[in-house]
């Protein structure tokens, strides 16, 4: 039996006596269909005055939907949920109609009329977690899918919308309780403290565990990219060639070029995919002295952009190499961020296209004019930040995620190093299992729930 303490609880289901909600869950706008989503218990007093009657159980039927008066709204499909087979856990009634703007707003205030009242972002999806139908990190995955701007990462979050990712976690999380009773059942017998720990081979265990995490962190960390994206911005001189290469990147003309120094006056950013990967390009401004104040603040936004960036491209002209003023750029960069020294314009130099690896810098020659090696700078994005392409069973993972894996990779470190005193390893072991739940919400603080939740669109 699992000691006291140990195993968190899940979450407490939905009291029966909880307000019915209902909401528009599809996308605003007109549409052939549109659905109207009522979840509560009063779902089928709701279903009785709309319809007339309440549809048999998880049966679609097609049905006049009324107002109070008897007036028709309009036809349609309505299929009724009854608890606790429903996504929210409770009862559910769907009224799919004709996707008009004024029309969904219709049906939706008649249902008002009849006792529900609006939903809140992310509340039916709340609900479903709250009810113990799907956990924290499933919940997250739905809007995920939702949200899903490559067809990689919506594969990505329909493995964590399944399951694949929680039930990872989960594995872990027993493999981490179980080490911990046995650590601290060994506490019992202090005189033997030494003997338990070696004899139970708690290190080779730990250790076991930290490969589990690695490869889950792994998973997590290439689910991140296709859930956030890269931040790249583009830094040179003027007239270096950073709008081409915008250009080149992204396969069309979303930025001007032309001859002219300091045609760029403002960054322009954009978002292309590379290999199911978005990437937040963000052409800037030349970095120069000028008197043009708009201009001016376009240098101004060029740095604040650089301050949010993840991989800087020092674009320089090829035929003039690196001068003092790309050096002078380079060191008022933050460390964390990767550099790649991108010399474009061989075509002109006439030398053909490669990537240097000169101690810690990357250099990749390239023509943005004709493409020529910007496949190398693609592949070369994504080996900087780690993305391997094709990875099997991808998980989505959010900031929040990483963070908490980060935290139980600390504690397990430490734990390792506290083979003399079981009592620093329980509590290191106890710290990580802490964070580890926090990812499924077994253990997750209300105010968090709140800002998750708060992101989601209505209705969903």
């Amino acid at each position: 039996m699992t000691p006291a303490g140990l195993k968190l609880p899940n979450p407490a289901p939905i009291d029966s006596s909880t307000e019915t909600i209902a909401a528009i869950a599809t996308a605003p706008g007109a549409g052939g269909i549109g659905v109207v989503r009522v979840s509560g218990p009063l779902s089928r007093q709701i279903a009785e005055q709309v319809l007339g009657y309440c549809p048999a159980p998880r049966l679609a039927a097609y049905l006049p939907f009324l107002q109070a008066d008897g007036s028709l709204i309009d036809r349609g499909i309505a299929i009724y949920f009854p608890n606790p087979h429903s996504y929210t856990g409770e009862d559910v009634l769907e009224l799919q109609a004709h996707g008009g703007t004024a029309l969904m707003q219709i049906l939706l205030a008649r249902c008002v009329e009849c006792g529900a009242r609006h939903a809140v972002a992310g509340e039916f999806t709340q609900r479903a977690y709250l009810n113990d139908k799907i956990d924290l990190a499933q919940a997250e995955a739905v809007a995920d899918l939702i949200n899903a701007a490559t067809a990689e990462a919506a594969r990505s979050a329909v493995r964590s919308l399944s399951g694949e990712f929680s039930q990872a976690i989960q594995t872990l999380l027993q493999q981490l309780i179980d080490l911990r009773m046995y650590v601290e059942a060994c506490l019992d017998f202090p005189e033997e403290e030494i003997d338990f720990i070696s004899q139970g081979r708690v290190l080779e265990k730990l250790q076991a565990n930290q490969q589990t995490l690695h490869t889950i962190h792994t998973k997590a960390r290439q689910g991140a990219l296709l859930r956030e994206g890269l931040n790249v911005v583009l830094i040179g001189q003027p007239n270096v060639g950073k709008s081409s290469l915008l250009n080149a990147l992204s396969g069309e003309d979303i930025a001007i070029v032309t001859p002219i120094a300091g045609t760029t006056r403002d960054t322009i950013k954009n978002v292309i995919q590379i290999q199911g990967v978005p990437l937040h390009i963000i052409d800037t401004a030349g970095l120069r002295e000028t008197e043009d104040i708009v201009e001016q603040v376009g240098i101004e936004r060029t740095w604040k952009a650089i301050q949010s960036a993840q991989v800087a491209l020092l674009l320089i002209d090829s035929q003039n190499g690196i001068g003092p003023y790309e050096t002078s750029i380079l060191q008022k960069l933050h460390v964390e961020i990767h550099k790649i020294w991108v010399h474009n314009k061989i075509d002109v130099s006439r030398e053909t296209s490669r990537v240097e690896n000169r101690g810690k810098e990357t250099h990749l020659f390239l023509s943005a004019k004709t493409g020529d090696g910007i496949a190398a700078l693609q592949k070369t994005l994504l080996e900087i930040v780690g993305y391997q392409p094709g990875s099997e069973g991808v998980f989505m993972a959010r900031a929040r995620h990483l963070q908490a894996l980060q935290q139980v990779e600390l504690h397990l470190d430490l734990a390792s190093k506290q083979m003399h005193a079981a009592e620093l390893i329980a509590e290191e072991l106890r710290s990580a299992q802490e964070a580890l739940a926090s990812i499924t919400g077994e253990f997750t603080p209300d105010d968090l729930l709140g800002e998750i939740f708060s992101r989601f669109c209505i209705g969903k």
